[in-house]
């Protein structure tokens, strides 16, 4: 069977369309260079916490020890994970289900599409919305497209459910989100650079290969990122906490101009930019993210909702009796600014932490 003739293999791939097939699609005026190797066999399963994440190595000839790549998807963030692996000449090969969006990537200079005859790689990528990663990864194994899987959404506990309950081999497969991104989407937007200097969270699971986690802690390496090792569950809780919880307040903030008055906005400066610019990311992809994690978001929304409903009350309170109230949201705030600002990795401006399209 050709790779054009897999279902279903990757729901919405990169542009965000609904259940399609993967396809290999046309191939520009570019050299097309395939895996020539299948990677290494994977090695029996560990407890969780017992793998230690390592850095790229590098071969004889300086490059690094993963050589093939499959991406499928190839939106803002697979494209990008492409881009900063080509910069150390990782052969890259891509698929997505959108023609457009695979031509696109390929033209960039992220790879060629991947041939139907290829054969295994060291690792595949799996860069489509949450909901559609475990079909992914049962259909790329079933296939046996790579030696090793990951992916790079935004939520894990649910889609590690979901690849078991589908009959993935998860001892090849090691969920992963890279913290960081843009509000802008699809491969257009993608940046070679976009992972350099941050984190990218790699989630073990009991029944994961130590091989499998050193070959995708040797790709974030060649991505320029740092690999952070958490559980799927405390990964979740905290992605609520950093990402999508401050998605919804900055989206709740900005409909209020797309629903009221909108002549304030001739007065408007930086500070309104500042806390907005995320909610410019895609909403069908942050409606698939939000059901995916949707109690640990509720529980950030509803505390962020009483320190707002209680300040609007203090507001409004007779006798001046505001202060009090105010003054404590905001110091805590001070506070918590501190905290935010210690905790990123040195560098100018912070990359979007979101989704993974």
């Amino acid at each position: 069977m050709a790779i054009h003739d897999i279902q279903q293999i990757s729901g919405r791939a990169g542009s965000g369309a609904a259940g399609s097939e993967l396809r290999h699609g046309a191939r520009p005026q570019t050299r097309p260079t395939a895996p020539d190797g299948a990677g290494p066999a994977s090695r029996p399963a560990h407890r969780d916490g017992d793998v230690a994440l390592r850095p790229a190595r590098r071969d004889t000839g300086g490059g690094p020890a993963i050589r093939r790549v499959s991406v499928i998807g190839c939106g803002l963030i697979g494209t990008s994970v492409a881009l900063a692996l080509r910069r150390l000449g990782v052969r890259v090969t891509l698929a997505d289900h959108d023609p457009r969006s695979l031509l696109q990537a390929v033209r960039m200079g992220a790879g060629v599409a991947l041939p139907a005859d290829a054969p295994p790689a060291d690792v595949v990528v799996i860069a489509t919305p949450p909901s559609a990663v475990a079909a992914t990864l049962r259909e790329a194994q079933a296939r046996g497209l790579g030696a090793v899987y990951t992916d790079v959404a935004s939520t894990k506990a649910r889609i590690l459910a979901e690849a078991a309950l589908a009959g993935c081999d998860l001892t090849s497969y090691v969920p992963g989100h890279p913290m960081a991104g843009r509000e802008l989407s699809g491969p257009g937007a993608a940046r070679a650079d976009l992972f350099d200097g941050r984190r990218w969270a790699l989630c073990p699971h009991p029944r994961v290969s130590p091989h499998a986690m050193r070959a995708v802690g040797e790709l974030v390496a060649a991505c320029g990122a740092r690999a952070v090792p958490i559980g799927p569950q405390e990964h979740d809780r905290a992605a609520a906490a950093v990402s999508h919880a401050p998605y919804v307040v900055s989206a709740a903030l900005a409909a209020r101009f797309a629903d009221g008055d909108r002549s304030a906005l001739s007065l408007a400066g930086t500070g309104l930019w500042d806390v907005t610019r995320v909610a410019g990311s895609p909403a069908g992809l942050w409606c698939d993210i939000l059901g995916q994690n949707a109690e640990p978001v509720a529980e950030h929304l509803e505390a962020v909702a009483r320190d707002l409903a209680a300040v609007a009350s203090a507001l409004r309170a007779p006798g001046g009796t505001a202060s009090a109230t105010v003054a404590e949201l905001l110091g805590r705030g001070n506070r918590g600014r501190e905290l935010i600002a210690g905790a990123y990795p040195a560098v100018t401006e912070p990359a979007q932490e979101t989704a993974a399209a």
